[in-house]
């Protein structure tokens, strides 16, 4: 009877290839660590105030107590995520941010791209500049100084809107009282706060365009408004699918400081929104599990509406985020 042989053990294949990869990578990193030492402040950055946060959403699954502390704690068997939508307002609140936001990405965000084709036909280098200072300014501003200057602007009393409308005749509007006019604020003073900072990228996509694309077009007798239609709007429409496909996956978000800073007790119906509602129950009440989980279930449905946009951009042909 012969014996028998042991066959030599395997030596898998790819280690040489991920030895090579991983050499591949640190050389790359050594090559442009001038690059990487850039980039190390936005990611320790992200790393202290959005990463290690992320424990603290064990509160939304606990009984939490401050005196215990998030791990000692009992869990709660999903208690506040049932307890959420029992709340008695928080239908009324998704769908006032849910109205507001659609509103103001269906109003709001063509503006931005209207403003900045219209900046860059402008032949004066001088207006264009000074228009553009004068328009970025709001961006800059505090809700707390805008919505006091919307207030006295739109005072029934003493505001230049109103006296202007008493001058040719027609009736005061009190627009900070009335739920259809305080929508039409919050939009326009959104519009009038972001469209000169939303001007900036898009006029940065356009320096990027060709030229010669221009001279070839005004001599096949093309005018201004062929040339926009042609060359310049799809010339910067990767940019603006980048920035639908973003402001569509803060849909069911909206920030905390313009609402509060316009809202009063006549127009809640339409005014109370989901981060005034996290800030009442979750700061003024102590309510911290509930509006933890609150602010999960947002996250997860944008991430969600992030994740269809960018799918539905790539079925159509355009490029998305990734």
């Amino acid at each position: 009877m012969k014996a028998q042989t042991k066959s030599p053990p395997l030596v898998s294949l790819d280690l040489p290839a991920k030895r090579d990869r991983s050499r591949t990578r640190w050389k790359r990193i050594r090559k442009n660590w001038d690059l990487y030492a850039c980039l190390s402040p936005g990611l320790i950055y992200f790393f202290i105030f959005s990463y290690i946060p992320m424990f603290g959403l064990l509160i939304a699954f606990k009984d939490y107590n401050i005196f215990r502390g998030v791990f000692d704690s009992p869990w709660n068997n999903f208690a506040y995520f049932k307890e959420m939508v029992q709340l008695p307002d928080f239908y009324k609140i998704v769908r006032n941010t849910l109205m507001l936001n659609v509103l103001g990405l269906v109003i709001g965000f063509p503006a931005p791209i209207i403003l900045a084709i219209m900046l860059n036909e402008v032949g004066s280098k001088y207006f264009k500049r000074i228009s553009q200072s004068l328009l970025y300014l709001p961006h800059f501003m505090s809700w707390v100084l805008m919505g006091g200057m919307i207030y006295a602007l739109l005072s029934p009393k003493f505001g230049i809107v109103n006296l202007v409308l008493q001058w040719i005749g027609l009736e005061p509007i009190y627009f900070m009282a009335s739920n259809s006019w305080w929508v039409s604020v919050f939009i326009g003073s959104g519009i009038w706060a972001g469209v000169g900072w939303g001007t900036i990228i898009y006029l940065a996509a356009m320096t990027t365009l060709d030229p010669h694309l221009y001279e070839a077009a005004s001599i096949d007798g093309a005018g201004r408004w062929k040339k926009i239609v042609n060359i310049t709007i799809p010339g910067i429409m990767p940019t603006i699918v980048i920035l639908l496909i973003l402001n569509i996956g803060h849909m069911v978000s909206i920030g905390f400081e313009q609402p509060y800073a316009l809202m009063n007790p006549l127009v809640m119906d339409v005014a109370d929104v989901l981060s005034t509602y996290i800030y009442e129950l979750g700061i003024r009440q102590g309510g911290f599990g509930l509006t933890t989980a609150i602010g999960m279930v947002q996250s997860i449905v944008n991430l969600m509406l992030i994740i269809g946009a960018n799918y539905a951009a790539n079925k159509m042909g355009r490029e998305g985020i990734w």
